[in-house]
C-alpha cells in the first residue's frame, strides 16, 4: 500500500496529544467552566474573568470548542461560548458530580511525572515524587494535608459514576452490611446507602482518612447507616462484613500484596459473601481498552511494580484464595466491577 492510500492522522493525533490534554487541564486548573456555568460568555468577558493574557483570545477558548468542551455561538468578535451539556454537569465545581478533582490532580502531579515515562519503561522505577524527595507516593500525601484533600477528592470524582452504577448492577437484596476498604472520602458507602435503605455501611481507612470521611458523611442524609472505621489493611485483619469492597486499591499494588488483599477479605467473608472491586479492568486480550492499560502504565509512573489487570487475573487470583466464582460487571467511566463470590 502507498503512502498516499494511508493516513498518518491517528499517528499525529495520539503522538501529540499532550497537547489537547494541557488544553483541557489548564482550563480545569483555570476554573473556565465553573465561570462559564448557565451563562454565554464572549471572549474577552472569559479572558477578563479569568485574568488572562490578551494572547489567549481567541485561541484558547476555540480550540475547547474544536476539542468539544464548549459550544460557540455566532463567530467573529461576538462569538459567544457557552459549556457543552457534559462539561455544565462534570466540569463546574459547585456540582457534586464535579470529576474534575481527578483533572486537577492530573495537572498537578501526573502530567510532569508522565514527562519520564521513558525512563520508568527503562528502569522499572517509580518517577513521582520518591525520586525527588526519597519517600513513597502515599506517605507524601498523608504528610501534606492539601495534597491528601486533593488525592481523595480526584477519587471521588472519578469514582461518582461507577458507584450510582454499581449500586443498580449489583443485587444487594441479599446482603445487609457493607466495608468499603479503603474507602477515602466515604463516597461508596453513602451511595450504596442511599440506593438500598437496609444496608449498613462503613467506610474504612487509615487514620489519617478517617476525618476526611466523617466530614462528608456527615453532609449527606444516610449519615445514621454508614460509619467510618480506621485501621491498616496490610496490618490489620479486615472487619467482617457481608459484602467488602475495594474502589481502586487492587491496582496500587504489586501481585504478592494483591493476593494478601484477596485472601484477607476472603477470611473477613461469611459464606455466600462478595468482594467487590472497581477498577479500569483490561480487556482478557488485552487489545482494546486503552485506558485501563495506560492506567497501569500510570501505576509503574506511580509505584513501579504495581499494575492493573484484566477479569481473567482477577478470577484467577480470586479462585486461588477459596472464592467459589467471578463475574465482571460493566459500569461507566471506562470502570469496570469484578465480583468474586465465596
Amino acid at each position: 500500500m502507498s503512502a498516499t492510500q494511508l493516513n498518518p492522522g491517528h499517528i499525529l493525533q495520539v503522538g501529540m496529544g499532550f497537547w489537547a490534554s494541557r488544553t483541557v487541564l489548564s482550563a480545569t486548573e483555570l476554573g473556565v467552566f465553573t465561570e462559564l456555568g448557565e451563562d454565554a460568555l464572549s471572549g474577552e468577558e472569559l479572558r477578563e474573568r479569568l485574568d488572562l493574557a490578551p494572547r489567549a483570545v481567541p485561541d484558547f477558548p476555540d480550540a475547547l470548542v474544536a476539542l468539544g468542551f464548549l459550544d460557540a455561538e455566532g463567530n467573529g468578535p461576538d462569538r459567544r461560548y457557552r459549556n457543552t451539556p457534559e462539561t455544565a454537569m462534570f466540569l463546574h465545581r459547585d456540582r457534586p458530580t464535579y470529576v474534575g478533582g481527578m483533572l486537577e490532580m492530573c495537572s498537578d502531579r501526573l502530567y510532569g511525572f508522565w514527562g519520564d515515562l521513558t525512563e520508568a519503561l527503562r528502569t522499572g522505577e517509580p518517577q513521582n515524587e520518591i525520586k525527588r524527595t526519597g519517600r513513597p507516593m502515599f506517605v507524601e500525601l498523608y504528610d501534606d494535608p492539601d495534597r491528601l484533600e486533593q488525592f481523595m477528592h480526584a477519587m471521588q470524582g472519578i469514582s461518582l459514576g461507577p458507584a450510582h452504577a454499581l449500586a443498580g448492577a449489583f443485587d444487594f437484596s441479599r446482603y445487609e452490611t457493607v466495608l468499603d476498604v479503603g474507602g477515602a472520602t466515604g463516597l461508596l458507602s453513602t451511595v450504596l446507602a442511599e440506593h438500598h435503605p437496609h444496608l449498613r455501611c462503613t467506610s474504612w481507612d487509615l487514620p489519617v482518612v478517617q476525618p476526611i470521611a466523617d466530614r462528608f458523611i456527615a453532609s449527606t442524609a444516610v449519615a445514621d447507616r454508614v460509619s467510618t472505621a480506621a485501621g491498616d489493611f496490610f496490618e490489620d485483619a479486615l472487619p467482617q462484613a457481608d459484602v467488602l469492597t475495594m474502589g481502586l486499591i487492587l491496582h496500587d499494588w504489586n501481585l504478592e500484596k494483591k493476593k494478601h488483599l484477596i485472601a484477607a477479605a476472603f477470611d473477613a467473608l461469611p459464606d455466600g459473601g462478595a468482594l467487590i472491586v472497581i477498577e479500569a479492568l483490561i480487556d482478557d486480550a488485552r487489545r482494546e481498552h486503552a485506558f485501563g492499560l495506560l492506567m497501569s502504565l500510570n501505576m509503574l509512573i506511580e509505584f513501579g511494580d504495581a499494575f492493573d489487570y484484566s477479569g481473567a487475573d482477577f478470577d484467577g487470583w480470586c479462585r486461588g484464595a477459596g472464592f467459589r466464582e467471578t463475574e465482571v460487571l460493566d459500569l461507566p467511566g471506562e470502570m469496570s466491577a469484578a465480583v468474586a463470590y465465596k
